[in-house]
């Protein structure tokens, strides 16, 4: 706890001077371009992650950055989503998930969660992926060796949870909000995005040529 309370004195003394001026014009309000949810793993850091300022990202943080469908009983994180979209008037939402994702290791092997029943029965949101991946190849269980596609079709299938909140397909009935999938990879920093015109994952500069 030591580096964190240091980490505050040097926020205080040496960050916050340098942005006073945008901390003051946060002060009154928020307009955030994007809402981005990312999985709570405390190796995710957003912000680091896209180089944005204070301000600039919506952020939603659960287990296996989990979207769950209109008329969930979790009503935490649609309110968070309805209200960045409804209220704020984000125009991107981007679902990040990583790799080595512990909940994704989780929606593999569910029996291993049973001493976590919270846990488990959070990342029911998560068995479509889990059953897609299982037909992709003919199999009736998934080991960690499925993992980088487990983490990508969960990262495909949160989009279409999106898809079925009414603020989210107003707006983009409307045209007014994108959706993006991305995959971030916590060694090399790489980070692949979902494609809707081919159905893979492509480089982060393929995807946004």
């Amino acid at each position: 706890m030591k580096h964190v309370i240091s980490g505050v004195k040097k926020f205080q003394q040496d960050v916050y001077p340098e942005k006073k001026d945008i901390f003051q014009k946060l002060a009154k309000g928020q307009s955030p371009e994007v809402l981005f949810v990312t999985c709570a793993d405390s190796r995710i850091d957003p912000a680091m992650i896209t180089q944005t300022d204070p301000g600039d990202l919506f952020v939603c943080r659960n287990a296996g950055n989990v979207v769950p469908p209109h008329g969930a009983q979790d009503g935490g994180m649609i309110g968070s989503i309805e209200f960045g979209v409804a209220a704020l008037g984000v125009s991107h939402i981007v679902v990040c998930g990583h790799s080595d994702c512990g909940a994704m290791k989780g929606a593999i092997n569910p029996d291993a969660l049973d001493a976590l029943p919270n846990v488990k029965e959070w990342l029911c949101h998560c068995r479509g992926a889990n059953e897609a991946v299982k037909a992709r190849h003919g199999k009736d269980s998934l080991s960690l060796d499925n993992l980088d596609e487990i983490t990508q079709e969960n990262v495909v299938q949160q989009l279409q949870h999106l898809r079925t909140h009414p603020a989210v397909a107003a707006k983009i009935a409307a045209g007014e909000i994108q959706l993006h999938g991305w995959v971030y990879d916590i060694e090399s920093g790489d980070i692949q995005c979902y494609s809707d015109d081919s159905g893979t994952f492509l480089p982060l500069e393929e995807a946004y040529a």
